[in-house]
């Protein structure tokens, strides 16, 4: 009587709880795990977003990643600007320069505007990609302190929570989760090992 029933359904009323509660009350151990309600510890669930930005392994990345992108931007707002002044340049000596030879300036200066712009389009890739490899490596990470997890309550499963209608929060383990891999100081590699594109000049 005192578990707390967790709905990750909006508007989902009162009502429609009863009804659930009810129908469970009927059914047997097996049709009661089909709908959430834990007759036993075959079931686990895990918050996956939780997890990552709750540990100290995730908060490490995130940090990483989101410094790599900072200075991605201030790199990019640099070369905005060298380039604004360099167009300005020729602009102004356009009335000086015989056609031809401001002709082949300009087209030179857009060539090289645009080899600037696929570098920079190159690292923001790098660091999308750079995302997902750190969730993924993240993942395998934490695969073998769930699965102890698992092992030790006797469980079978362990469930993404968000996908999960009704549940009992007895049955989540992510705060587990995140105090075992906290305790396993586990560092990612540094910055310097990871793959990144040349800087644009």
């Amino acid at each position: 009587m005192g578990r707390v029933w967790r709905t990750a359904l909006a508007g989902a009323g009162a009502a429609a709880l009863a009804a659930l509660a009810t129908v469970a009350a009927a059914q047997s151990p097996s049709e009661r795990l089909s709908i959430g309600v834990p007759v036993g510890p075959e079931v686990l669930t895990i918050d996956p977003e939780r997890l990552f930005a709750g540990s100290a392994l995730g908060r490490q990345l995130t940090a990483e990643l989101e410094a790599a992108l900072r200075e991605l931007a201030a790199e990019n707002r640099t070369i905005e600007a060298r380039l604004t002044a360099e167009e300005r340049e020729l602009t102004e000596r356009r009335a000086t320069l015989p056609p031809e030879q401001f002709r082949a300036l300009a087209e030179a200066f857009d060539t090289r505007v645009e080899e600037i712009r696929r570098a920079q389009e190159a690292k923001s890739r790098a660091l999308n990609r750079r995302r997902d490899e750190d969730r993924q490596r993240f993942l395998e990470a934490a695969l073998p302190v769930l699965a102890a997890i698992l092992s030790e309550r006797g469980a079978t499963v362990v469930l993404d929570r968000r996908a999960i209608f009704l549940s009992f929060d007895e049955i989540d383990i992510t705060d587990d989760a995140i105090a075992r891999l906290d305790a396993m100081a586990i560092s990612p590699p540094p910055a310097g090992d990871r793959d990144a594109p040349a800087s644009a000049d």
